[in-house]
């Protein structure tokens, strides 16, 4: 059995059994892998804090083709992003990035995703308090895009009419982006007007200028990047991660 040595990111976490823990992790050269740390919650374990959910570092696995559950031997600790869980905006919506790319990203090795990720986790961790909603949002969206799945808004999804640049705009989450007048008629869409239009156009550009948006206006940006989610990547699945990062019910308290 091969040991594997690669970067990594813990994406999720659960006791195993009194002594020992689950941990499901991003890696840069093997996908997403479920390994068991044995011994990880015994007073002297040899992972000490090391699995900490979002934790960035060097994982060592024993890989056992046909395997689901691999061994984790050692996780050497390189970054523990502490600011994440110092508000809980930035808390949900990085919860939500590892959400998608547990639960989405391919069985085989996604580099592009995996450095997204890491990427999105340090920019939420780093962003001024008043830019964490659209910041949440621009990365949501661009690790959306690398998983295969970026919406489409200058062209009509269904017939591939052009669509005028200026004015609201059809948004169809089921369709997975913009439809022409025609395509619309007679299906649920989202009707975005300029200025909303103006500012999902900003989210998905990694180069614009964030947007301002306020609490209604990114509330409705939610919705809508949820919805596309569960359209294209949900297939049923229960997202509570992305359900609670949606409805903030930290904010009605």
């Amino acid at each position: 059995m091969p040991l594997v040595i690669t970067p990594a990111i813990v994406l999720a976490s659960l006791r195993y059994s009194e002594t020992s823990k689950i941990v499901r992790l991003a890696t840069r050269e093997h996908g997403v892998q479920s390994a068991i740390a044995k011994g990880a919650l015994r007073p002297k374990s040899r992972f000490g804090a090391a699995l900490q959910l979002l934790s960035d570092g060097v994982a060592h696995v024993v890989v056992k083709e046909h395997r689901e559950l691999q061994l984790l031997t050692a996780f050497d600790v390189t970054r523990v992003r502490i600011g994440l869980a110092e508000r809980l905006d930035r808390y949900a919506a990085a919860s939500s990035l590892a959400e998608v790319m547990l639960r989405f990203a391919p069985p085989d090795p996604h580099p592009d995703s995996f450095d997204l990720l890491r990427h999105a986790l340090d920019r939420l961790e780093a962003a001024p308090e008043r830019d964490v909603e659209a910041t949440a949002l621009r990365l949501l969206w661009a690790l959306v895009s690398s998983l295969g799945f970026s919406p489409s808004l200058e062209a009509c999804v269904r017939d591939g009419t052009p669509l005028d640049p200026a004015g609201q705009l059809a948004f169809s989450a089921r369709d997975g982006g913009a439809l022409c007048g025609t395509c619309a008629r007679g299906h649920a869409t989202t009707i975005l007007p300029v200025d909303a239009r103006r500012d999902l156009t900003a989210l998905l550009d990694p180069d614009a200028e964030l947007p301002p948006l306020d609490e209604r206006h990114a509330a409705a940006h939610r919705r809508l990047l949820s919805r596309f989610i569960r359209f294209h990547l949900g297939e049923g699945a229960a997202l509570p991660a992305l359900e609670f990062w949606e409805v903030q019910p930290w904010r009605a308290a």
